[in-house]
């Protein structure tokens, strides 16, 4: 692929204009999935799940990470198996330990979250008359057990607990199960058990990964299968959606995180660089992707960011990040850079030009957009009420991100009287017939017979 190297860069940085239609390809290309050796391995483990159960999950997340230690301080003993289910008693006591700003934030981050999805909530039911005597309609029913898979382990998001259930939760869904892993050292995070708490989550298990997926699809001895599963999650969990789909419903691989920023000249480097660095931390293969109109507006991106890391926590997993999977592209104009964003159809996408919201009606994929110089990602992900699972690998061609509408169905309904039927015998006479279903027909003439 053609790059200039006149300059040293900590990200790789590439023109349009001197991409061939294939290199162009190769670097919008990427998976929404995995790997096949993951995806082998995962179906491995559901396999085992779905037929060991309980023993299986356990013995799998004893090995492989997820085990919840702590549960048994229950009245367990060593030789007591793990819990899997978290007691309702235990989520009410981590909500009571919250501190209080962080209680309000959640809070706040709730009340948000469902002032925007409720817009989303479907009309129980839509008709229309297609001819007298004919009304045609769709009932809206909210489905009856979710699964919510929310990430854990080493770093664990309270914030994409609320993602799920709150939308399940306008939907009208009958019960929602989480799922989450503990640490490494056999602990769940407290501030992730007083968000489940503080929602009143119906049913909490200790488990993560492609195990976890497994048993909220197909069920144990502990836990009830469910009807669908969401939810972000790492590369064996988003290998194990793929497996059980069909068997149940999932919303879509949601993984590795993505960020593009779209700006002009006219942008601030040090609030550019903060976006790119501020996704870029959810993991080593999390792109971070420049699109400018400007070079030496990314140079000087390229120096915030230098100036920038030292100070994270993270400095050294945030430049292997950036090192593998951070980008620039260098567009000639707007119109070439807006017509790379929709081929790209990133997770994220920052506008930060002159007139961002001008630009929106020409966005046609991403699945979820930042208008303006106060608008960073990092404020969707948390507190402006908009749902962060979103679509990757370019899933945001045709895909949006999670909403109350993944919670349920609709089912079509329709009354027909003589009078409809007579109206419409003709046309299901002459096309059953075409199609040599004669039996189709005479389902119709029958109700006509004397």
């Amino acid at each position: 692929m053609s790059t200039r190297t006149d300059r040293p860069a900590r990200l790789r940085r590439v023109w349009l204009s001197d991409l061939t239609p294939s290199e162009r390809r190769v670097l919008v290309r990427r998976s929404a999935g995995t790997g096949a050796d993951v995806r082998r391995a995962a179906r491995d483990i559901v396999d085992a799940v779905r037929s060991g159960g309980d023993a299986t999950l356990r013995d799998l997340s004893a090995h492989l990470g997820g085990a919840w230690q702590d549960g048994r301080t229950l009245g367990g003993t060593p030789d007591t198996p793990l819990p899997l289910r978290v007691p309702a008693d235990v989520l009410a006591a981590a909500a009571a330990a919250l501190s209080p700003d962080l209680r309000d934030a959640l809070l706040t981050m709730a009340r948000h979250i469902e002032a925007f999805h409720r817009a989303q909530v479907p009309p129980a039911e839509q008709w229309v008359e297609v001819v007298p005597g004919i009304r045609v309609g769709r009932v809206w029913r909210p489905l009856d057990r979710v699964g919510v898979y929310v990430p854990g382990g080493e770093a664990a998001y309270p914030s994409s607990l609320l993602m799920g259930v709150v939308p399940a939760r306008l939907a009208g869904v009958g019960a929602v199960a989480v799922a989450s892993p503990a640490a490494r050292d056999g602990r769940l995070s407290p501030v992730l058990l007083g968000a489940a708490g503080l929602l009143g989550v119906d049913e909490f298990y200790a488990m993560g990964g492609a195990q976890a997926i497994a048993a909220l699809a197909y069920g144990t001895e502990t836990v009830r299968a469910v009807d669908a599963i969401v939810g972000p999650g790492n590369a064996w969990v988003t290998a194990a959606k793929l497996e059980v789909l069909g068997d149940v419903q999932i919303d879509m691989p949601a993984g590795p995180s993505e960020v593009m920023v779209l700006s002009d000249a006219t942008a601030d480097p040090s609030h550019v660089a903060a976006d790119l660095l501020s996704q870029a931390e959810h993991g080593p293969d999390s792109a971070a992707v420049l699109v400018a109109t400007d070079d030496a507006f990314a140079d000087h991106v390229e120096a915030e960011i230098s100036r920038r890391l030292p100070r994270e926590p993270r400095v050294g997993f945030l430049t292997a990040s950036l090192g593998s999977a951070g980008l620039i592209v260098i567009a000639r104009d707007m119109d070439d850079a807006l017509d790379f964003v929709n081929e790209y159809a990133p997770e994220h996408l920052s506008v930060a030009t002159a007139d961002a919201a001008s630009l929106l009606p020409r966005i046609r994929h991403a699945g979820s957009v930042f208008l303006g110089a106060y608008a960073p990602e990092s404020a969707g992900d948390y507190a402006t009420g908009s749902n962060h699972v979103l679509p990757t690998g370019r899933m945001a061609r045709a895909r949006g991100p999670l909403g109350v509408e993944d919670f349920g169905h609709w089912m079509q309904a329709q009354f027909v009287d003589r009078e409809g039927l007579e109206a419409i015998a003709g046309a299901v006479s002459a096309v059953a017939e075409a199609e040599g279903l004669v039996a189709h027909r005479h389902a119709v003439e029958a109700r006509f017979e004397s």
